[in-house]
């Protein structure tokens, strides 16, 4: 699927988390998840970038290069933000099965993930 990746949510967001995973691996993880969630969730994505409206309007924003996988969550409250790291672990972990666990490294986002 080749969308354009929009660059605002226009949905409330409390907090954010970002982190990089590194992984060679990376396109291919973002697509499977994408795709994976597609069938229920509003995404859009391409080879490099991917966007995902998850349950609670938390927002997931994926981008991979050759090295890594840079992933943002933004949510409307703390609760929603932790259950979904969770939620976005295992499935990454699932895909990633040949070099799972991945590390994920949550940081907060300097501001809400786009």
């Amino acid at each position: 699927m080749t969308e354009t990746i929009p660059a605002e949510t226009n949905l409330p967001t409390a907090g954010a988390l970002r982190c990089r995973v590194p992984t060679t691996h990376a396109s291919r993880y973002l697509q499977q998840l994408c795709k994976h969630w597609s069938h229920k969730l509003d995404v859009t994505f391409t080879p490099e970038a991917g966007r995902v409206v998850l349950p609670d309007d938390a927002v997931l924003t994926l981008a991979a290069d050759g090295e890594g996988l840079e992933i943002g969550l933004a949510a409307p409250d703390q609760a929603v933000l932790e259950r979904m790291t969770g939620v976005v672990e295992r499935h990454l972990d699932r895909f990633a099965f040949r070099e799972a666990p991945l590390p994920f490294a949550w940081q907060p986002a300097a501001e809400p993930a786009p």
